[in-house]
């Protein structure tokens, strides 16, 4: 009769043996949690549009008044940033005319896009970069009769704290160039927009 107790006494020693390490792995990982837990506290991911690349356009960032060379007043500009950081808004006006352009760095092709729209129908679609302190945006778009025109607007800060905005149109692939705007940015009174 001892016989077939034998197995079942075997068994359940081999039980009990394998709950006692289960408890003391489970008691090891709860001990190790919190531990875990703060090492990677310690090191938060870099927020999201925090490289320097995103920054490169921030010295259009305010309230500007744009005028001409001569000195002639063109029109009021807003810029500041938004979406976290990750866009830079431009709201321009200048009487009835109004506009608006959504400015961004995409990490994935490494370049600035601008894309433009006004209340007269109008809208660009720019990119390009930082190119020896200039940022360079550019586009090719149909004319509507089979040829192209390129259009190009430069940034420039200039060492007066104004900024200089250079737009330019080419019906002819760059051979020659019209001034489309041509305008200095000077800040107003009100503190610098950055959100």
């Amino acid at each position: 009769m001892n016989e077939p107790l034998r197995p079942v006494r075997a068994l359940t020693s081999d039980i009990h043996r394998r709950c006692a390490i289960m408890v003391k792995c489970l008691s090891a990982i709860l001990i190790l949690l919190p531990a875990l837990a703060a090492m990677g506290a310690d090191t938060p991911p870099a927020a999201p549009c925090s490289a320097a690349e995103y920054r490169q356009f921030d010295f259009w960032l305010g309230q500007w008044t744009s005028s001409s060379a001569e000195g002639k007043t063109q029109g009021t500009n807003r810029i500041e940033k938004i979406m976290g950081g990750c866009v830079i808004q431009e709201n321009w006006a200048s009487g009835k005319f109004q506009g608006t352009s959504f400015n961004f760095y995409d990490a994935a092709d490494k370049h600035w896009h601008q894309t433009w729209v006004d209340n007269g129908g109008g809208s660009l679609r720019l990119t390009g970069g930082l190119i020896d302190g200039t940022m360079k945006l550019s586009q090719q778009q149909d004319n509507g009769d089979g040829g192209t025109v390129i259009q190009r607007i430069t940034w420039t800060p200039q060492s007066n704290g104004k900024v200089h905005q250079h737009w330019q149109s080419s019906a002819d692939n760059g051979q020659t160039w019209q001034d489309v705007f041509n305008g200095f940015y000077e800040k107003q009174a009100t503190t610098e927009i950055d959100h």
